[in-house]
């Protein structure tokens, strides 16, 4: 093809247009078509001509976009078109008005973005692969970006706030499992008390013999028991109890700080997505009004001079250049959004795996102490055992009546 000939799109092979030299034709995003100076990289919607007349003044240079934003790239066009570089994060209003959108028979190009509560994400439909961030487990950080609507309400919670209510949440199991060792406690320190109290008792003293000094055993091993369970209620406090409820202190108030950092970033990105859109909209108008005016001269409904038709172009550029600089800081309030998401969500999982295992720990002390406890109470009851084996019926009828016998000549009959 010659230098400065229109490459058709498809369908349009019999509408070839001849252009002067240095200049390409390309479509925007909505379809609609504008023309690129290759020398000097100068863009207007009107097709240059070198006959006599206007001149076709470029619209706004762009020199490049702003980063891609996350890993996510959004691919463009061989140059950017004078009504924006940037491909719509989603339709605006006014976009079915947007002069020059191309014909219902002309195929549009799908969008590569779309936008759910101010935060862009890939379109479902030209989304290309991603790679998690933590590919190997199930981190924060790769499944909590969306929002999610709200259960109890019509409105949505941010991913993020749902990690937070988890945290809390763990730290309220805590609290109750430190709550329900200290009743543990209550429970052991009364069975103490109740068992040492007991071992006074009076009852069956006068017992003798061996199978005595076997109850007597079992009563002072009661008093042995309930000094085992004094002990075993200390530890639980000390080793338990006690760090289960001054784990993380602060926890609840570190959290504060993570939510409000988040939502402020997240209230920032909001705000500049609203710039966006009232940019974008700014900008269209601006077209609109640019367009009315060139073609009102075009066929001489209007005295409009040429003056006024490059303030109007000057005010689309400068429309245009707004937009981008929107653009521009929109993605650098979701670039800081998205970092922070990243660093705390990594720290809430860290902080998740230090609370199950600081838990995990200190049960398995309890399970030890127990254990431990048993093992001390099974000695309590030993001398009960080895005394309870020597109890013999016989011997201590043989103690007894050697101690109070009165004599062992037998009465017999008497004679007449």
């Amino acid at each position: 093809m010659k230098p400065g000939m229109v490459p058709p799109p498809p369908g349009e092979e019999s509408h070839i247009v001849i252009l002067p030299p240095g200049w390409q034709s390309y479509l925007s995003p909505q379809g609609r078509r504008y023309y690129v100076n290759t020398a000097t990289n100068e863009t207007t919607w009107e097709r240059p001509s070198s006959s006599p007349g206007i001149p076709a003044s470029p619209g706004p240079h762009r020199s490049s976009l702003p980063p891609t934003v996350n890993g996510y790239h959004v691919s463009g066009t061989p140059a950017y078109p004078p009504e924006t570089a940037h491909m719509s994060v989603r339709k605006s209003t006014g976009d079915s008005q947007n002069l020059g959108s191309s014909s219902p028979g002309k195929k549009q190009n799908k969008e590569n973005t779309i936008t759910i509560n101010c935060v862009t994400f890939p379109h479902p439909d030209t989304m290309p692969e991603q790679q998690l961030l933590k590919p190997t487990e199930w981190s924060y950080c790769d499944y909590f970006w969306a929002d999610k609507k709200d259960p109890q309400g019509n409105g949505t919670v941010a991913g993020f706030e749902l990690l937070l209510q988890k945290q809390l949440k763990g730290k309220q199991m805590q609290k109750e499992m430190s709550e329900f060792i200290r009743e543990r406690i209550k429970i052991e320190e009364e069975y103490a008390k109740n068992l040492a109290k007991l071992s006074q008792n009076s009852l069956a003293a006068q017992e003798e013999g061996s199978l005595g000094e076997a109850w007597a055993q079992v009563k002072k091993s009661l008093a042995d028991e309930a000094e085992v369970h004094l002990k075993f209620s200390a530890k639980l406090h000390s080793e338990v109890e006690k760090p289960l409820m001054n784990f993380r202190e602060n926890f609840k108030k570190d959290m504060k700080k993570c939510d409000h950092h988040i939502a402020d970033l997240r209230k920032q990105l909001a705000s500049r997505y609203a710039a966006v859109e009232k940019a974008r909209k700014a900008l269209t108008e601006r077209q609109r009004d640019l367009e009315m005016k060139t073609q009102q001269l075009e066929i001489k409904l209007s005295n409009k001079t040429e003056e006024d038709i490059k303030k109007a172009r000057r005010k689309s550029t400068q429309a245009g250049d707004d937009l981008m600089r929107c653009v521009d800081l929109y993605n650098q309030a979701q670039s800081k959004w998205f970092e922070e998401m990243v660093t705390t969500t990594l720290e809430l999982e860290r902080l998740e795996v230090e609370r199950v295992e600081m838990i995990r720990q200190h049960l398995c002390q309890y399970t030890q102490l127990r254990h431990e406890t048993d093992m001390f109470n099974q000695s309590t009851v030993e001398p009960v055992d080895q005394l309870l084996r020597k109890v013999d019926p016989a011997k201590d009828r043989e103690l007894w009546v050697r101690e109070h016998k009165t004599g062992n000549i037998r009465p017999v009959d008497m004679e007449i």
